[in-house]
Formats: structure tokens, sequence, C-alpha cells
């Protein structure tokens, strides 16, 4: 929901169609071979929904899954990764990135190898935070318990001395305000849900025929396959209003 927040704000006449997993949330602790099916199924979904370009918003999904999504669908394919890399080499001073993610995106070691790919003198120090996800999504933003569960997690990374920190899930930017103080305020902190908006929007403006090809107007739909109370607050809290949540089963790719 962070990255369609962000697109919407960047792209505000286009229509989104937006899927969240939530029945099966969360990624980050299913095996890749788990996770690339559900990115499967779900990219299908979307792009029978009239999709012409999709984005793997979701960390976990991108690190195990963006090489076969771009191998099997034609439309084009944007992930939170690669965006949230070029963000950070930008800023960094010291070369020392910090990435903060699930299990299964640290596991993967996508954010070193393509980091390295383009900076060899870069130094990244991964820092897998399970907690937070659920956390997230129990609403607990300003808990006592959250910030105890932060502290720990990124007390490495200041061990480190990192100068720009990654937020490796696109749940993390509703941690933002209590991840910035406790990393210190010299350190750059990433959000790639507002790095892949900037490239999209850039790469519409290349590609002026799908540019004119997407809805104008109109409402966005967002299609989830779990509907709870937890996920409208949140909905609710990221958007700034009410949202409809439509419930989906992308396993038969029914509405």
């Amino acid at each position: 929901m962070t990255v369609a927040k962000a697109v919407e704000q960047l792209l505000p006449e286009k229509r989104l169609v937006y899927f969240g997993d939530l029945a099966r949330t969360p990624y980050g602790s299913k095996s890749p071979e788990t996770i690339r099916k559900y990115a499967l199924q779900n990219t299908e979904f979307l792009l029978k929904q009239g999709a012409k370009l999709v984005i793997v918003a979701c960390n976990s999904a991108a690190s195990v899954a963006s090489d076969l999504l771009e191998e099997k669908f034609s439309a084009p394919i944007f992930e939170v990764i690669t965006p949230a890399i070029d963000a950070a080499l930008q800023v960094t001073s010291d070369c020392r990135i910090g990435i903060i993610g699930t299990r299964a995106t640290i596991k993967s070691n996508i954010y070193e190898s393509k980091i390295a790919a383009l900076n060899r003198s870069a130094k990244v120090f991964s820092q897998p935070c399970p907690l937070l996800v659920p956390l997230v999504e129990e609403g607990w933003l300003d808990k006592r318990e959250t910030k105890m569960v932060l502290r720990r997690y990124l007390h490495p990374l200041k061990h480190r001395g990192i100068d720009t920190l990654v937020l490796g899930c696109t749940h993390y930017p509703l941690l933002k305000h209590l991840i910035a103080p406790r990393i210190g305020k010299r350190v750059n902190v990433i959000d790639s849900s507002t790095a892949v908006a900037n490239v999209v929007k850039n790469y519409l403006q290349n590609n002026p025929e799908l540019e004119k090809s997407l809805s104008v107007g109109g409402e966005s739909k967002y299609y989830v396959s779990d509907v709870t109370d937890a996920a409208r607050l949140t909905a609710q809290r990221i958007f700034g209003r009410k949202i409809e949540l439509t419930l989906a089963n992308v396993e038969s790719g029914g509405i």
C-alpha cells in the first residue's frame, strides 16, 4: 500500500489496480519456491484486471521472483529493490550502506550482489527484522514494544557506522518516524516506495505510447485476498481516506 500511495501521489491521474495478498502474508518467512508461485498468481491476476505494467511492491517477492516474472510476462515489470539501491548509492558519502528487511530478502543477498555490481567499494551490512511486519500489520506503530524491537535490530547497524539505511520492506515506511531517530540523524533513510514510484514515472515519460494506453480517471481498485479490520485501518492510515477493499481469490482467478 505504501508503494500504491507513492505512485498515486506522483501519477494522480492514472487508475491503479492493487492486490494485497493478506491471506498468505508474511512472504518473508516463506520458501523461495512458494514466493515464486504466489508472485506468478498475483501477476496473472493483475494482468487479467487490465494492468499494463506491474510493480512488485514487496521486497521478498522481488528478491526471488522478479527475473521469473520478466521471463514469463511481456508487460513491463518493476521491482522495489533496484530503485532503492540506486537512490542509496546517490546519497551515500562513505559507501557504508545498511539494509533491513525480511528473512527472505536478507537471505537472498540480492542487495549485496546488486550494490557490488554497481560499486565494488561499497560496504553492505544487512539485518533481518522478522518482527516488524507483524507489528505494522497489528497497527503497533507507536507502541513501546515496537520501539524496543527497532532499537535491538538497528543497534548492529549503528555499531557498523552506516551512513545510509535502505528500508528493504514496503511495510517499513510506516515506521520511518521511529527508525530515523534511532538510527541517527546523520544517516540517510531510503524509502523504496518513493524510489520505485519515481522510476515508473520516468519510464512512462520515456514511453509515451504506453503512458497514453493507461486508464485515466475513474476509481482505482484495491483487491485483497483477505479483508480484515486491521487491513482497513492500515489502508485508511496510509491513504488518508477510506479505501474499499474487495476480496479476490487469485488461486482461482475469481473475485
